[in-house]
């Protein structure tokens, strides 16, 4: 369902909106909108750019989650968060070109006074496409509740993979109240807990956003950096780890080249976590500071106290299957 919706929006947007923009514009052409965003440097406005590649991307994370499941994981876990990167990749980049070449007017997406308060321009470029073509915005509103289906499915699977990541967690008696949400139903054979909980956590998460959207620009921040620098713990200890306590795969590219694959992966994961600390609107205010650093620090910091005092005196790390079937957990 999902694919097909995302087909049906790529391939027709720019059908509706022909004229479409010229390949020199979508490529070469800087939009920073200096008096709406507050934005006047090239520069800046690439590493807001990627931003959303750097979230979408990482959608090979529920791939990851399920391969403890799996069997031959060595294998089909790799395999299954390669084709997860290929298909965002060909799907997030169609979807992109799609909306560039259907932008119509640059400089009123950003435009306070628009039908989206310039702060939605996806919706905006397109709702202005069916408008200039039909003078009325019937077609731009099936088109947003396709995204939207689409958000909803993407939720679900998140709420999926988080409620797998709660149950883990909880098995290894990592969090409070653990044995409530790694408790398994017994006729459905799933963590209902740890599903129930996800569920309400992004419920009261989300609520705020239907009224301020620093809160969006701060969940998606602190969630992507939180997934993203998740990998990066791993990849700097194979940096460092001895060649003779490394025990490859079946997918290895060899010493010399796993280790510069790995370089590269950690420093992009350290310019992912920075760019997603930045501001995207100035000047800054109330209403435009992002406020990620704030709550990341926060949550760390709790996190860390909890550590030293309490919990490093009794979490011994992931419990073995061998111990769960004997009854030691």
């Amino acid at each position: 369902m999902q694919v097909i919706g995302g087909l049906v929006v790529i391939i027709m947007l720019p059908l509706v909106a022909h004229p479409t923009q010229p390949a020199s514009y979508v490529f070469t052409h800087f939009e920073t909108a200096p008096e709406d965003t507050g934005i006047s440097s090239k520069l800046y406005a690439v590493i807001m750019s990627v931003l959303l590649s750097n979230y979408c991307l990482y959608g090979y994370d529920a791939a990851a989650h399920l391969t403890e499941e799996t069997k031959g994981s060595d294998r089909t876990g790799p395999i299954a968060i390669l084709t997860s990167i290929a298909i965002i990749t060909v799907f997030g980049w169609a979807y992109n070109l799609a909306l560039t070449f259907s932008i119509k007017n640059p400089s009123y997406l950003y435009d306070v006074n628009n039908e989206t308060a310039g702060a939605l321009v996806p919706a905006q470029i397109i709702y202005d496409a069916f408008y200039g073509r039909f003078h009325n915005s019937t077609g731009a509103v099936v088109f947003l509740c396709i995204i939207w289906g689409s958000f909803f499915f993407c939720g679900l699977s998140v709420t999926a993979s988080a409620a797998r990541v709660v149950y883990a967690l909880s098995r290894d008696k990592g969090i409070p109240f653990s044995p409530i949400w790694r408790r398994i139903h017994p006729k459905h054979k799933v963590p209902t807990n740890a599903v129930w909980l996800c569920a309400v956590l992004s419920t009261i998460l989300g609520i705020p956003i239907l009224k301020l959207n620093v809160i969006f620009t701060a969940i998606i921040s602190i969630s992507t950096i939180g997934w993203v620098g998740s990998y990066g713990v791993p990849i700097f200890a194979r940096l460092v780890m001895a060649e003779e306590n490394f025990k490859p795969g079946p997918f290895y590219l060899g010493s010399r080249a796993s280790r510069i694959i790995c370089l590269v992966a950690f420093l992009w994961i350290c310019y992912t976590c920075s760019a997603f600390l930045l501001p995207t609107l100035y000047p800054i205010t109330w209403n435009t500071f992002n406020y990620a650093p704030v709550a990341l620090g926060l949550v760390l910091s709790l996190i860390m106290l909890w550590w030293f005092l309490d919990a490093r005196r009794w979490f011994k790390g992931p419990v073995r299957d061998l111990d769960i079937h004997n009854g030691n957990i």
